[in-house]
């Protein structure tokens, strides 16, 4: 009995440990890549595709509205090979996090592109809020499985339970902006490690 009671013990403390793991282990682990990669993912491998430098600095210092950002990238995949490999999803995900991000501060752009760690550079996407942030008091099962409009995010975010969480106001607006497109994950598409607690507030 005691051996039992130590084994479910551990097995708590493990899914306790990958719940609150920081931000960098997150987003390397299996046991999160059910939930959509993030506008910094995405260009990061758009990036790490060696486009042409002056493709690179348009998308690093460009300024648009999402569909504006859609369009351009919809037109710069004649040019830039790895914008063909996005879906839908993932490109609406990138025109997004662009629409929030871009322009980066001049001394921000690396001057050797090649040669840059485009994952430290780049701001972190609504996916990386979600991991360090939503995770803080609940598993994020609650979060990715709601089918919520932004109106709905944002409202949550602002209820006392979640007004104390370290964000900006563009982060959060940016972390329910990336909730909308990605959220309403279908439960049996989450590892069954992390369906426990439920899927909503």
């Amino acid at each position: 009995m005691h051996a039992k009671r130590l084994s479910a013990l551990a097995a708590v403390a493990i899914l306790a440990t990958a719940i609150v793991a920081p931000l960098r282990a997150q987003e390397y682990d299996p046991i999160f890549d059910f939930i959509p990669l993030g506008g910094r993912s995405l260009l990061s491998q758009v990036l790490e595709g060696k486009p042409p430098a002056a493709e690179a600095r348009a998308l690093l210092s460009g300024k648009r509205s999402r569909d504006e950002w859609v369009q351009y990238l919809k037109d710069r995949a004649k040019t830039v090979a790895t914008l063909k490999d996005l879906d839908e999803q993932e490109l609406l995900t990138l025109a997004d996090y662009l629409s929030f991000n871009m322009p980066l501060a001049a001394g921000k752009i690396p001057a050797d592109l090649a040669k840059a760690d485009w994952r430290k550079v780049l701001p972190h996407d609504g996916r990386d809020l979600a991991l360090e942030y939503c995770q803080s008091c609940h598993i994020i099962t609650v979060t990715v499985t709601q089918d919520r409009t932004k109106e709905h995010w944002l409202g949550t975010m602002n209820k006392p339970s979640h007004i104390e969480i370290k964000l900006s106001k563009q982060e959060r607006e940016a972390l329910a902006s990336y909730l909308v497109i990605n959220a309403g994950i279908p439960i049996d598409q989450v590892p069954e490690d992390l369906r426990a607690g439920g899927a909503s507030y």
